[in-house]
């Protein structure tokens, strides 16, 4: 997402909440490689995870897309994620982000749900800055999102056309013992493409896998 959504993950429940200790800590291991591509599926290393491309039009990256932050999105919050995503042609992109629970965090649904709403109301008054206040927008609730072997997720997204082209912008945040997780995107229509259809896909190919 935008500058005000991926400054909001960051900082929220990264460094954990006052009280006992739930879980050991667990530190990113940064001279490890993020993964190993395999044709269209990325394995993660460095974090348990695996995705895999619905076509060939799709791209993995560890680096940041140039293009990125002429989207809209925080350097800062783009560096926090350890894989992207990406159409080159249409600029359509994932970002995906694993980073260990703070000791003291608790996790439910319900606090899933909480954080992945406090997003909306921030994202959609900066695009109302940057597009003018007449912008419509479509969106909804924070809604439970089923991903392999994540055991609470929450997903909500915003839809709105600037010009002839319709754009979502999608966030889903989740934890699975001991991690975060992290996913946005954002996708554009676009003729010759089914990036709307796309993404979908790649959410659902989308697994934390067991460490061996």
């Amino acid at each position: 997402m935008r500058k005000y959504l991926c400054l909001l993950f960051i900082l929220l429940f990264v460094t954990g909440c006052a009280g006992i200790p739930v879980r050991k800590e667990v530190k990113e291991d940064r001279s490890l490689p993020v993964g190993k591509i395999e044709g269209s599926t990325f394995e993660g290393i460095r974090f348990p995870f695996r995705v895999s491309l619905p076509s060939p039009q799709w791209k993995f990256s560890v680096e940041i897309p140039d293009f990125m932050e002429g989207l809209g999105f925080n350097k800062y919050g783009l560096e926090e994620s350890e894989l992207f995503i990406i159409n080159p042609a249409t600029k359509s992109n994932i970002q995906i982000d694993l980073t260990p629970a703070g000791r003291r965090a608790r996790f439910s649904q319900r606090v899933i749900e909480g954080i992945t709403a406090t997003a909306y109301n921030g994202l959609v008054e900066e695009l109302k800055m940057d597009h003018g206040r007449d912008l419509r927008i479509e969106g909804g609730p924070p809604a439970p999102y089923p991903l392999k072997g994540v055991q609470y997720a929450a997903h909500q997204f915003v839809k709105y056309k600037v010009g002839e082209t319709k754009t979502i912008h999608g966030w889903v945040y989740g934890f699975t013992e001991p991690y975060q997780l992290f996913i946005i995107y954002m996708a554009f229509e676009k003729e010759g493409f089914d990036d709307l259809k796309d993404i979908p896909k790649i959410l659902e190919s989308f697994e934390i896998v067991s460490k061996k």
